[in-house]
């Protein structure tokens, strides 16, 4: 097995080939073993200033922060002001939308069941999150608490909105009390406020994104923080310190505890705990989250029974190539675990009927619409919408096939990736009612109506 000394001299000796080769303007890895850190950078921050990307410069870590929402939320149970199965009304009475059933363990593992893409910018003052659960009290209700997975960053803005009540602070400065300083992390950026006194790398989408951050409203969900990858690992350490005086002894482990099965939508993902993504690999548990804003990419995974972390934080390009070549890589050779590739499609795909599949879906953010070219061929057209489409996220145009059950997959890859879609339920007409892709999207209807 790969020490940290070796895994050190290989980052020194290869990141900065790697990022070259995958179109990475930069990227920052800590790797966690045998109790010590090492860390490596490469790149730059920025390709319009050229400036340096070393270990002490932050990126942003995505929705990671779903994290250290969730450690957030857990302390609160572990200080008895929270039953994560008491709807969460009783505690956040001004949260109105969705189902009044709604519980925190709900929120916790993506399984509310109300539209989760909502990027409402309430502004910039203290006070953003607060006025944006104001603004959910007719979200819709997709299906019923606790019924099927989907991601759901509104969510976990109402989780921060619950520690903003309970605590009686803005989420940032909690954030920061309750898990930066006890656990003395240097390079902690809830805002750009803070990230502006240290090196800070900016996304690239097609060139250097200009504006830094998504929305103040949704930090929570993971629209702002940023740190180094070292200090993404301090925070991993304490929980794999069982707590590491954070959280109870015990508490740790039921977050790592699967409280949902997850579609098998080629994400390396089988299941979800309090917060965390859950997979079993070669005999060991696998724990971690990714996490992306505008133009950069952050992955973290852990392997508890060894004690052994990687972060790896990034600015654009081919963020899944270099996951392969730089995380996965380092996580074989420090335990022995082979991630599982990602799914691609069949030489001879089986033929299907797509008449089920074939409509129009919406939500938030997309307008999907499943059709059948005359060559007898099933496409999939995907146009970004509201804060998406602003952001600079491009239509997709893909040729799907069967991949399994109910699941097509993408002929061509997109960025490196060939994405799956689940079609799931059926209504009277046995048209499926939603298109599942890690989100439900709900088919659209006209009155009572699928629309087919």
């Amino acid at each position: 097995m790969m020490s940290p000394e070796s895994a050190q001299d290989w980052l020194d000796g290869h990141l900065a080939r790697v990022l070259a080769e995958r179109g990475v303007p930069g990227a920052s890895v800590a790797v966690l073993a045998e109790g010590r850190v090492v860390t490596a950078a490469a790149g730059v921050l920025s390709t319009a200033t050229g400036v340096e990307a070393t270990p002490d410069a932050v990126f942003q870590i995505g929705s990671i922060t779903k994290l250290w929402t969730s450690a957030l939320v857990m302390q609160l149970v572990d200080d008895g002001l929270v039953d994560l199965d008491v709807p969460i009304r009783g505690y956040l009475p001004e949260f109105t939308g969705g189902d009044p059933s709604i519980t925190t363990r709900q929120l916790l593992c993506h399984v509310a069941g109300f539209e989760g893409d909502v990027f409402t910018d309430t502004g910039r003052g203290a006070d953003a999150v607060e006025r944006y659960v104001a603004t959910l009290h007719d979200i819709p209700q997709l299906f019923p608490p606790g019924e099927v997975f989907s991601y759901n960053n509104t969510g976990f803005v109402v989780l921060g909105r619950l520690v903003e009540v309970l605590r009686g602070r803005p989420f940032d400065e909690v954030l920061v009390e309750r898990l930066v300083r006890p656990l003395g992390l240097t390079h902690v950026s809830p805002s750009p406020y803070e990230a502006i006194v240290h090196r800070v790398a900016v996304g690239h989408v097609r060139g250097p994104t200009p504006t830094w951050a998504l929305a103040r409203s949704n930090a929570p969900a993971g629209s702002m923080l940023a740190m180094t990858a070292r200090d993404l690992l301090g925070f991993v350490a304490a929980h794999l310190a069982d707590g590491g005086g954070l959280l109870r002894p015990g508490t740790v482990a039921a977050m790592w505890q699967p409280q949902v099965k997850v579609p098998d939508l080629g994400t390396m993902r089988e299941a979800w705990g309090l917060g965390w993504a859950l997979a079993e690999h070669d005999g060991h548990a696998v724990v971690g989250h990714d996490g992306g804003t505008i133009g950069q990419a952050a992955f973290l995974r852990v392997v508890p029974d060894l004690g052994v972390a990687i972060a790896l934080l990034t600015n654009g390009g081919d963020v899944f190539g270099i996951f392969d070549d730089v995380l996965a890589h380092l996580l074989r050779e420090l335990t022995g675990i082979t991630l599982p590739g990602r799914p691609t499609p069949p030489a001879e795909p089986e033929p299907i009927d797509p008449a089920p599949y074939l409509g129009q879906y919406s939500d938030t953010i997309y307008d999907i619409t499943v059709s059948q070219d005359a060559d007898g061929s099933i496409r999939l057209d995907r146009v970004p919408k509201d804060v998406i489409a602003e952001i600079g996220e491009q239509p997709l145009s893909l040729r799907l096939v069967h991949l399994d059950g109910d699941s097509l997959i993408s002929a061509e890859p997109i960025r490196g990736v060939h994405p799956v879609f689940a079609f799931i339920g059926r209504d009277e007409a046995g048209l499926a009612k939603y298109v599942h892709y890690g989100r439900v999207v709900a088919r659209l209807r006209k009155g009572t109506e699928c629309v087919p």
